[in-house]
């Protein structure tokens, strides 16, 4: 069974091969909703293969096509006014956010791709069994750099959410893309609600709310929580007169969008519906917990993406896709999988991890097509540039479907 297949059976749009290196579910979660996966590659040949690649493969993410360098901040927010819905005794919600930022080429050092301590818990949640090193995903090659001298000007900013249970650094070949195309980019962790998010002082939260949400009630408030933190981020990087980012004066305030993988693609919904600043949204394999309402999103323009599904198409689209009442495209991928939105289909593909059944799409050609179309899609809603792209099929880009 694929993606959400329907709102009874499954809730993350998840692939066939749910125990496939990176892309499974935690054990916690696999047990508590065993119809999310069919028959998945083995786990001893998975890990196997993995360990025996994994010190010889250096891992790069794709080069970014934009004309500006990247430039990387990390930024620990707390949000006094909100106690953390998972864990109310650890108190106010706190947040790890990473910005990219248009950059002068040059300037800054590279930045890490994550830190040791959250790689480990991502490697252990993934992997039974893991022996995978640590340093196979904390070395991996990043164009992004840190402390590099921001470009001038005024840039729109987007909002990014990674999926359920994965860290936000697996939507970072995304966020570079974008900051090199003249984007602000916020990629956020929601705390407790991935493998593991590390914060300044050095501790790394791990996810409580793997295998807790049972019912449709509790995937829609995971939505909305989402949702809060969205517009939370939006408040600390746009606040006057003290902005929580030392570059906040590079947000364009009336240019802003948000979009995510999977549980963050579909947090995107509540989102558009409760924050006005939100002008546009991507959602990105993710099945819609929180459908869009009969009142629709208020006109703002909506891009849906998803991989091939074995039968019918998932419900909460095709409830939520007459709704939409503002500028609207959904489009499939063929011959990609759940994970083939993150950078963890590159890592499949480096370290020779056979890909779940009917994946024919090579890591990087999903990569591609990701940034090109999310790219092209805040282009057009927050930039004003035409995307013929969008016009309908091509000969160049024959794995992309166009729904009506």
């Amino acid at each position: 069974m694929s993606r959400h297949t329907n709102r009874r059976t499954s809730r993350v749009r998840t692939t066939a091969a749910a125990a496939a290196l990176l892309l499974a579910l935690p054990l916690s979660v696999a047990a508590a909703a065993p119809a999310l996966a069919a028959p998945a590659v083995p786990v001893a040949t998975t890990a196997g293969t993995a360990t025996g690649t994994a010190s010889t493969v250096h891992l790069e993410l794709p080069r970014p096509t934009g004309p500006y360098a990247v430039g990387q901040e990390i930024l620990h927010m707390v949000d006094h006014d909100r106690t953390d819905p998972w864990v109310p005794s650890a108190g106010p919600r706190q947040l790890m956010v990473t910005m990219y930022y248009p950059a002068h080429a040059g300037t800054g050092t590279a930045a890490p791709y994550m830190t040791a301590a959250a790689a480990r818990m991502l490697l252990d949640a993934k992997i039974p069994g893991n022996t995978v090193p640590t340093e196979t995903v904390t070395d991996t090659r990043t164009w992004s750099r840190t402390d590099a001298r921001p470009q001038g000007g005024h840039y729109p900013l987007v909002v990014l959410s990674p999926g359920f249970t994965m860290p936000r650094t697996s939507l970072s070949s995304l966020a570079e893309e974008l900051g090199s195309r003249g984007y602000v980019v916020a990629l956020v962790d929601h705390t407790y609600e991935n493998t593991g998010t590390t914060f300044p002082d050095g501790q790394t939260l791990p996810c409580v709310e793997c295998g807790q949400l049972k019912t449709p009630e509790a995937w829609k408030g995971l939505d909305e929580s989402r949702a809060k933190d969205a517009s939370f981020v939006i408040d600390q990087l746009t606040a006057r007169p003290h902005p929580i980012w030392r570059y906040a004066r590079m947000i364009d305030r009336d240019r802003i969008g948000m979009a995510g993988h999977s549980a963050g693609g579909a947090a995107s919904v509540p989102a558009l519906v409760t924050d006005d600043r939100i002008r546009a949204g991507v959602d990105l394999d993710g099945s819609m917990d929180y459908e869009v309402p009969e009142s629709g999103i208020g006109g703002k323009p909506y891009l849906m993406i998803g991989h091939p599904l074995p039968g019918a198409e998932d419900t909460s689209w095709t409830d939520s896709w007459p709704r939409l009442d503002g500028w609207k495209r959904w489009l499939t991928f063929d011959g990609t999988d759940h994970g083939s939105f993150t950078d963890y289909s590159l890592f499949l593909d480096a370290l020779g991890v056979p890909q779940p059944p009917g994946t024919t799409m090579s890591g990087q050609r999903a990569t591609e097509l990701t940034r090109r179309y999310v790219g092209a899609f805040f282009d057009l809603q927050l930039k004003g540039i035409d995307q013929p792209l969008f016009d309908g099929p091509t000969a160049a880009d024959p794995e992309v479907r166009f729904h009506s």
